[in-house]
Formats: structure tokens, C-alpha cells, sequence
């Protein structure tokens, strides 16, 4: 059995064992962390996966309405600790962006997560911070990525990011992977909410790889179930090559096994498979 979870409305899914309990979607529940359990909304109710997945935290059971005026408290710390935070900031006039506060309710502490372009002398800030929150307080910088992961946000496929919901590790991602791909080099096009490069060019690289490996480069003559002809374009997504044909010049889009040599070779000693029966071998 699995759950997600989530901290946020519309923030980053964690997943749970739930345990002995069956929460529905929008229950409260408690999520064992390194600051103790913490409240979060049931968001994917308990069901059973088809893998086996050990290792999974489990869920400590349904919060209680003590539970909920804890996590309700704690939130206003964090809204009152922001506001705060970025009034010092403007006073000292550090060159940093708060992206992220966090508060441990056990150890009476707050971490503050900053980007900034440049390194930054914050002792000063810290001092003051430290006075006014009455608290110990953490300072620290992170990346753009991380900034964006912290902040959440809309990409431009109109989805929530993906750092931001279910995203676990930045992949490396390389203006290569988008030339293969056949995307524009234009940093505004294929860069994410972060400036850097979109990580969802690495989901469908493989893909495109893959069909390069097998299908005829642009310029090949081939051999199409209409003809002969030059493949002049690739179709990866349909799996389809775009052949200019010698009768004429017109176009059309052949399925990528059908102008391979060894599926040829196989329909010359076997004959063409029969698709509609679906007895044929590719």
C-alpha cells in the first residue's frame, strides 16, 4: 500500500506506507520527519502498487485538532518570521531573495533559505535577526533550482513545476539534449522558471536517441511501401520518417520500421506482416 502526501496546497507529493490507517483525499495526517511528525494533507489515498517499494516512512496515524493548532501556529510563525526577515533585509540592503522559511517548533529555531548572484556577508543581518525573532535562526544560500523548487510556481507547459511537485533529484540537462530534440537554442525557449535549462528535456531524450540509432539519416534514399525517396525530416514523437518521394516530389510520413533495411529484408523472405490480423513480426 502507498499515499502521497503534501506540506503545501499543490506542493511537492511525498509518499507514505499508511500504516494501519485509510485516510481520504484532503484528511490530515502525521508524517514522521527529522524535527519530529509533522501535519500534512492527504492528496492520493492509500491503494495498492503493482511494485514492491520498501523503505517508505510510515504514516503515524490521522492529526489530531492539537495536532492541526500546532501546524496552524507554527504558520503564522513562518508568515510573521518572512515578513520580519525581508524588512531587515531592505534595512541592510543585502543583495539576497528569500525563497523559503522553515521552523522547528522542538529546538525554537528558524531556517532561512536566500538566493543571491553573489557571495554575502550576512553576520550583521544574523545578529539582528537572531534579536528579533527571539530564536535561533540558520541562514542559508541555495541555487536557482533549489530557489525554485522552495518557491513553486507555473512553467510554461501551464503545469506546476516539476521541482516543485514530484521531482526529486536535478538530473544534468545540456543545450545538446534540445539540439537533439530538435529545439531551438534560444535560452529564453528552453530555459525553466529558474533561468536555467528546463529539466523536462531530459524526460524524452532517451526517446530521441533511441530513434537516431535506428531510423535513416535526413538525406537517405529509401524504400517506402509508395515508393522510392529521400527521408528529408523525422517525426520521433509518432515514430515516423518524412521521405520526399522521386515521383514528383511529394511528401509522406512512413512509419520508421517500414524504410529500415531489416524490416525489409524480413517482408522480402517472408512477406509483408499482416497488421490487421496482428500476425505479422516487426
Amino acid at each position: 500500500m502507498m499515499m502521497a502526501v503534501s506540506f503545501e496546497r499543490y506542493g511537492r507529493l511525498y509518499y507514505l506506507d499508511p500504516g494501519t490507517i485509510s485516510p481520504k483525499v484532503g484528511d490530515k495526517v502525521l508524517v514522521p520527519t527529522d524535527a519530529g511528525p509533522e501535519v500534512a494533507e492527504c492528496v492520493w489515498a492509500p491503494q495498492w502498487v503493482s511494485e514492491d517499494i520498501d523503505g517508505l516512512p510510515v504514516c503515524e496515524g490521522q492529526a489530531s485538532d492539537t495536532d492541526i493548532a500546532r501546524d496552524e501556529h507554527n504558520r503564522r510563525l513562518r508568515a510573521e518570521a518572512r515578513s520580519v526577515v525581508k524588512r531587515l533585509v531592505r534595512k541592510h540592503r543585502m543583495p539576497m531573495k528569500i525563497v523559503g522559511i522553515d521552523y522547528v517548533f522542538t529546538d525554537d529555531a528558524y531556517t532561512v533559505y536566500f538566493s543571491s548572484a553573489e557571495r554575502v556577508d550576512f553576520r550583521g543581518l544574523l545578529r539582528e535577526l537572531r534579536r528579533a525573532l527571539a530564536a535561533r535562526v540558520e541562514l542559508r544560500q541555495v541555487g536557482a533550482r533549489d530557489a525554485a523548487r522552495l518557491q513553486g510556481g507555473i512553467g510554461s507547459c501551464g503545469r506546476d513545476l516539476c521541482c516543485a511537485t514530484f521531482l526529486k533529484n536535478f538530473e544534468p540537462v545540456s543545450v545538446r539534449m534540445a539540439g537533439e530534440q530538435n529545439l531551438p537554442a534560444n535560452p529564453m525557449r528552453i530555459a525553466g522558471a529558474c533561468g536555467r535549462l528546463m529539466c523536462c528535456l531530459k524526460y524524452e531524450h532517451p526517446l530521441y536517441q533511441e530513434f537516431t540509432a535506428a531510423a535513416p539519416r535526413k538525406g537517405s534514399r529509401v524504400r517506402t511501401p509508395e515508393g522510392d525517396g529521400v527521408v528529408v525530416g523525422h517525426n520521433v514523437p509518432s515514430d515516423m520518417v518524412v521521405v520526399r518521394m522521386n515521383d514528383g516530389g511529394r511528401r509522406c510520413a512512413c512509419d520508421r520500421a517500414s524504410v529500415c533495411g531489416p524490416r525489409q529484408a524480413y517482408d522480402r523472405a517472408y512477406g509483408p506482416a499482416d497488421t490487421e490480423n496482428g500476425s505479422g513480426s516487426a
